[in-house]
């Protein structure tokens, strides 16, 4: 029951025979009466040429370490003084409705 089952073999022959049949030879005779120069094949593709690796030496090291250190504190910086701008901002909003709050109150209390 929890024995595995394989499909049975493929028997189909293998195919070794190439899809393009290239002559051996340019012997034979052309299909009409010109002269044509025997066909050239083409040059093979030439071998990429692989890149040297990045290596990173000791001095490039504590610079890319210095540049992410100002990277973030700058971003900081900016994110903690948006972070104050809305803080002033509401703390103000909040004295002027304390304010106008009181003078309508007065205002009510006096008629």
């Amino acid at each position: 029951m929890f024995t595995p089952k394989y499909p049975t073999p493929d028997t189909a022959p293998t195919r070794t025979a190439h899809l393009i049949h290239t002559p051996t030879s340019d012997a034979h005779a052309p299909a009409c009466g010109c002269h044509h120069s025997p066909v050239v094949p083409a040059a093979p593709a030439p071998v990429p040429v692989s890149r040297p690796t990045v290596q990173l030496t000791p001095g490039s090291l504590i610079v890319a370490a210095a540049g992410g250190t100002a990277v973030a504190l700058v971003v900081g910086a900016v994110l903690v003084s948006m972070l104050l701008a809305v803080a002033i901002t509401g703390v103000s909003v909040a004295i002027c409705a304390v304010v106008l709050r009181s003078l309508l109150n007065s205002q009510n209390n006096q008629r």
